[in-house]
């Protein structure tokens, strides 16, 4: 969830444990340039492991040598973003000085990948000042979905184990460091103020409830506390754990939270509603470079606006053949659809009981899949998938769904997590295809093959491209519907066609906002009018495409790069064509879309 870095966080993730497996394919070569690429990207990762603890722990890499990093959190200042535009230029120099030529074709194309890393990673950040540039494009310090106060919580719940008195007392330190933390993100949101980049007056609405809700409790009945309380309870580890968190929490963190609060109902007086970051210095070209990266395309906003206009009315008609011959014939297709979103028969209770039904619901789901994917894979994921529903104290803000993978060293399973907070936003018939979307064939197949991928290292195991791995997630929706999934079902086909369409609107939709300057209220309608999604679940995303312009693009983009590389493995092998085989991609980890083209026709034609 965590998008604050591109190089420096979850772009490090691509170098991690490189070495090994690089540097002894160096050796067995002979190659010396094969063998310079290795060393220099021992360094690089060797330099960066130490200044992103928690990246270390998402990994499982906090052990050994690195156990230190279990006490620590991230710098999210100012002037640890600067120390790492330098660095990362610096090192982006480096990889150009290695002589692509004399590479392996392996090498080669290990080098493409993380030179394209580190030249979005520089780009954004050496051209706007505000904001989180580094790769991903999020303009905004604190909103509803950015900031530490927004993730640290979850990730000292979820992905920091405690299973020893060391580990709890790495916990307790990084309680310390939630405050430091809270406080640098605040200076940072603070200088960005005289950018005018600050989030819009409902976003700061989202960011203060969710502020409010963690900090308007006693200390010992936050998470933060409770985590500790509970996990070091379950291990019989000795010691007053709740005491000590509750200390720190209640004269350390609460104290940041309130300085945090205050600088944000400052800002919410002062907010305007305008939705896009057009509104920002440079804004139209932010929103340009935020697109292309988004995609890993050259495609524009207007052509990205275009292709949206297209698919929605293509994907519309295809839902209206389905909903009139079940019987549904009046109103518009939206309006069908809403009405379907409100057919009790849809629905399940928005009660702890029924939010438990609905996430046993989609466990069945996924067992049913799971069944079928030896159809379409020779290679499935070890890796354990579990369902769980957003933190509520985050909810209001949070997207609707989205996948954590495992850790690498299998201390923890991927999390497939979806929001609760309405469980109306959630009817039956929509469930199959965002569960083959989050779960399998989608994100956790997908990510998790990459990561157990014995020869492949990890500059490509983790590869932080929006494109290729929402596009891949998108495309498994679809493969699903080709291996048989609705045949008995024609409504779930209808939310397989529902989640397509969501995909092309948001084309409309982002663009609408950040390019033509749609208002919230306009973007809202215009989603709920075409999906016949409810209206709080497309305000929620509404929202958050405010605050993350470009990304929502990357979905239905992605998508369509998949089928073209499909289709052109097809017509290159015509009969000879195995989908099992052209799957098999999926080993070479995400990629840059034109990479991936590129590479889907070379092994087509090598085949």
């Amino acid at each position: 969830m965590d998008r604050r870095h591109f190089i420096g966080s979850t772009g490090l993730a691509l170098l991690a444990g490189m070495l090994p497996r690089v540097a002894e394919a160096a050796e067995a070569s002979g190659n010396a340039a094969d063998r310079a690429l290795a060393v220099l990207v021992e360094k690089l990762w060797e330099a960066r492991l130490d200044e992103n603890p928690e990246l270390t722990t998402g990994l499982g890499l906090d052990k050994g040598a690195r156990a230190a990093q279990r006490g620590k959190l991230d710098r999210y200042s100012k002037a640890a973003q600067a120390e790492a535009l330098a660095r990362n230029k610096a090192e982006l120099a480096q990889l150009r000085a290695i002589d692509r030529a004399a590479l392996s074709p392996k090498a080669q194309l290990n080098h493409d990948v993380v030179v394209y890393m580190y030249e979005q990673g520089t780009k954004g950040a050496s051209k706007y000042p505000y904001g989180e540039s580094a790769g991903y494009y999020v303009p905004y310090a604190i909103s509803q979905l950015s900031g530490p106060y927004s993730n640290i919580p979850d990730f000292l719940d979820s992905q920091h184990v405690i299973g020893t008195k060391d580990d709890a007392d790495a916990y307790i330190s990084r309680l310390r460091e939630f405050a430091r933390v809270l406080d640098e993100s605040t200076r940072f949101q603070q200088d960005d103020v005289r950018f005018g980049a600050y989030a819009p007056d409902f976003c700061l609405d989202l960011a203060i409830g969710q502020l409010k809700s963690l900090r308007d409790k006693p200390a010992a009945q936050t998470v933060l506390v409770e985590s500790v309380v509970r996990r070091t309870r379950v291990k019989s580890i000795p010691g007053d754990w709740g005491a000590a968190a509750e200390k720190i929490v209640a004269n350390e963190v609460f104290p940041a939270l309130d300085r945090q609060i205050a600088l944000v109902s400052g800002l919410r007086k002062a907010a305007v509603h305008d939705a896009g970051c057009w509104r920002l210095p440079n804004g139209d070209e932010y929103y340009a470079d935020a697109l292309m990266n988004a995609t890993t395309s050259k495609m524009t906003p207007e052509d990205v606006h275009q292709v949206g206009l297209e698919q929605v009315a293509d994907i519309t008609a295809q839902i209206d053949t389905i909903l009139k011959k079940q019987g549904m014939t009046k109103g518009s297709v939206g309006e069908r659809l809403t009405a379907l979103n409100a057919d009790p028969k849809q629905l399940f209770a928005n009660t702890d009981a029924g939010r438990a039904e609905l996430i046993g619901y989609i466990n069945s789901v996924i067992k049913v899949i799971d069944a079928k994917l030896p159809q379409a894979f020779a290679t499935l994921p070890k890796a354990a998938l579990e369902v769980k529903r957003v933190p509520a104290f985050i909810q209001d803000g949070a997207p609707n769904g989205y996948y954590n993978a495992a850790a690498l060293d299998g201390s923890r399973g991927a999390i497939y997590y979806i929001n609760l907070k309405d469980t109306a936003d959630w009817p039956r018939y929509g469930l199959p295809s965002l569960t083959y979307h989050e779960g399998s064939p989608g994100h956790h197949l997908q990510i998790s093959l990459a990561q157990e991928a014995k020869d492949l290292p990890m500059l490509r195991k983790d590869a932080p491209f929006g494109a290729y791995v929402e596009g891949w997630a998108l495309y498994a929706e679809q493969l699903a519907d080709e291996m048989g999934v609705y045949a008995k079902d024609p409504l779930g086909r209808a939310g397989f066609l529902q989640s397509f369409l969501f995909r092309a609107v948001r084309l409309v939709t982002d663009t609408g906002l950040h390019y033509k300057r749609w208002s919230r209220e306009k973007a809202t309608d215009y989603m709920v009018e075409a999906t016949g999604f409810a209206r709080p679940r497309t305000q929620r995303e509404v929202d958050r495409y405010c605050v993350w312009p470009g990304q929502a693009c990357s979905y239905k983009v992605g998508h369509m790069s998949w089928v073209k590389a499909r289709d052109a493995a097809k017509k290159i092998q015509g009969a000879k064509f195995d989908l099992k085989q052209f799957h098999q991609i999926l080993l070479e980890g995400a990629l840059p879309l034109t990479i991936l083209e590129a590479l889907a026709e070379e092994r087509a034609r090598a085949a």
